[in-house]
């Protein structure tokens, strides 16, 4: 059978709800934890970092589920998004619901698999974690900055791995420029994703820093970037990694610096290529994690 370009019958719609059948954003999340864990150590463990991999599906998994129970409404309303499972009705809620909690699960197990001295910090930060994962997508009603939310959401895909290596948080700054670079990073790039949806953000009346932010919204991604790639090379440096670390980022810096201008042109032409641009931003965060691989093992 052939396959056809309905996204109904492109993917199960129990894989669209968990956003598994777009790597991407999976990647996306993945990334900040392989930062950290190669800042945390100089070789880290395979089976921990299958471990975050398996975590990171989960809960990003979570989030989406999550996020589409809130806005199933909203999200029929909204181009981009009025084709997902519950917006359209392919899915039950009470079937989302379940999968909800397998996949909350799912992660509790991953934790409880974690190297015995990073166990239980692992899983206090996993429990803080939770409560603004699951906020987030209501914050968009009531904030009108959601991307800070979903900011400080990411930011413990940075603080748990950490605590999986060492059994503490007392990494000094390479734990927490990383930490810093991966919320900078998280908001410009959020604050990008939200500019496709502001025509109906705003007749909707549902807020984000994309419509806060108005015509500064290019200079304050173009800004964040910038912050978060100081922040995290500077994390590198101070981790001991040296010029096997920085030529690489270098080249990141101007790539990056290239698609900031590529985006501020196309939003003069009011047609910003919002999932091109996303796409960018996961090769950019790839390509920095090489640098530490290559950093730690010229070190």
């Amino acid at each position: 059978m052939a396959i056809t370009s309905s996204p109904t019958y492109r993917w199960p719609a129990w894989l669209e709800l968990l956003r598994w059948h777009k790597p991407t954003g999976r990647l996306i999340l993945l990334l900040p934890a392989g930062w950290s864990l190669w800042l945390a150590s100089d070789n880290p463990s395979g089976g921990l970092l299958v471990l975050m991999v398996i975590g990171g599906m989960a809960v990003s998994g979570a989030g989406c589920i999550a996020n589409d129970l809130w806005d199933h409404r909203i999200d029929a309303k909204v181009t981009r998004t009025s084709s997902r499972p519950l917006a359209r009705g392919a899915l039950s809620f009470g079937f989302a619901w379940t999968l909800l909690i397998l996949t909350l699960l799912t992660a509790l197990l991953v934790v409880l698999e974690l190297p015995e001295q990073g166990r239980e910090l692992s899983l206090q930060l996993a429990v803080l974690a939770l409560p603004p994962i699951l906020i987030y997508p209501s914050a968009k009603r009531w904030f009108a900055f959601p991307q800070v939310l979903l900011a400080l959401c990411w930011g413990f895909a940075v603080l748990i791995p950490w605590a999986a290596s060492n059994g503490n948080l007392a990494g000094g700054w390479p734990l927490w420029g990383c930490w810093a670079a991966t919320l900078c990073w998280t908001f410009g790039f959020d604050t990008v994703y939200a500019m496709a949806d502001r025509e109906d953000d705003a007749r909707i009346g549902v807020r984000s820093s994309a419509l806060s932010l108005g015509a500064l919204a290019v200079p304050v991604v173009a800004g964040c970037y910038l912050v978060a790639w100081l922040l995290l090379s500077s994390a590198a440096l101070a981790a001991g990694m040296g010029l096997a670390y920085l030529l690489p980022a270098l080249v990141v810096l101007g790539a990056g610096w290239r698609e900031v201008k590529l985006l501020a042109a196309q939003e003069q032409q009011g047609k910003p290529r919002i999932g091109r641009h996303f796409q960018r931003q996961v090769l950019l965060g790839a390509l920095l994690w090489l640098a530490m691989v290559l950093g730690r093992a010229a070190a």
